[in-house]
């Protein structure tokens, strides 16, 4: 792709200047992932900038829309680099994808395996990763109390992994890995178990994680609007667990909607949302960002 693509990344942030009535924006930003046409995150982004009174652009990079193979990913950062960008937010399927491409990785997006936040600084391309900080700090606003002795994550990709190690650095006593792919659960449960002594495993039998389990949390697309559905058979939950989904559109999934019906204790996405943007944002401006501010803009955004 080459020039072409730096030459494409160069007019989407001209047009974009153009349609946000100016040209004084310093800071520009992009979303890179599939399927993300709908997201919340570029005006959740621009509003904090505006209240803040930095110039700011934030692009959708979606390789569906640009017809772009995941091979690509590579390419794209480098050229969003060379066009100018300050920074990127990764989601999926390029959280583990983008790695390879980076030049240097946070101490926790190492520990993690999985990346969101691109910063282009000093001519590196640094990877961080606010997600797993994000669930964590939404979790702890509004589960308290929330038992912590075994809990189910359905999915064991990039977010998957940020909040498993979230999770662990709360304390949950046991942790289950299930995903579609065991040799990706083995993967994660593995990684994360030698971090936090062992007590990560993989569990075959999703309907007995499930059972056994105090808390359940979706990592996985299962609910978002293009995979509708659940992980699991929600028959299977009782009044007293709780249930976390990260997905965030839609805010209700079916998973939550089946869960609150049943009595459970629920954590929808959006918190764990605007929380990871609250850090992203303040690592592409070096600026404080206002918690508040940033969910009040989310909403705005809807």
């Amino acid at each position: 792709m080459g020039d072409s693509l730096v030459d494409l990344l160069c007019r989407l942030a001209d047009e974009h200047k153009g349609a946000a009535g100016g040209d004084s924006e310093k800071v520009v930003i992009g979303l890179v992932g599939r399927g993300i046409q709908s997201s919340r995150t570029p005006g959740m982004h621009e509003r904090e900038a505006r209240r803040l009174g930095i110039g700011y652009s934030y692009l959708l990079l979606d390789f569906d829309r640009l017809g772009f193979p995941d091979a690509a990913i590579g390419d794209l950062i480098a050229a969003a680099e060379i066009a100018g960008f300050h920074g990127l937010n990764i989601t999926h399927p390029f959280k583990q994808a983008v790695i390879p491409v980076l030049d240097a990785l946070s101490p926790e997006a190492r520990a993690i395996g999985a990346v969101n936040t691109v910063v282009f600084a000093g001519g590196r391309k640094e990877g961080h990763n606010t997600d797993s900080w994000g669930f964590a700090e939404s979790f702890r606003e509004a589960m308290t109390g929330a038992s912590m002795g075994c809990v189910a994550m359905f999915g064991a990709g990039g977010a998957g992994a940020a909040v498993a190690n979230a999770l662990m650095q709360m304390g949950v006593g046991r942790l289950f890995v299930l995903d579609s792919q065991p040799g990706r659960a083995s993967d994660l449960a593995s990684r994360m178990g030698a971090l936090f002594g062992g007590r990560v495993e993989t569990w075959p039998d999703p309907a007995a994680a499930v059972r056994m389990a105090n808390g359940i949390v979706n990592t996985t697309p299962v609910g978002m609007a293009k995979y509708p559905g659940t992980p699991f058979d929600t028959a299977l939950l009782t009044a007293e667990k709780w249930v976390a989904d990260i997905i965030y559109f839609p805010t209700e999934t079916e998973l939550l909607v089946a869960a609150r019906t049943i009595g459970c204790r629920t954590l929808p996405g959006i918190g764990m949302a605007v929380y990871q943007a609250v850090r992203a944002f303040e690592l592409f401006t070096g600026r404080k960002a206002d918690r508040r501010a940033m969910a009040d803009h989310f909403e705005a955004a809807a």
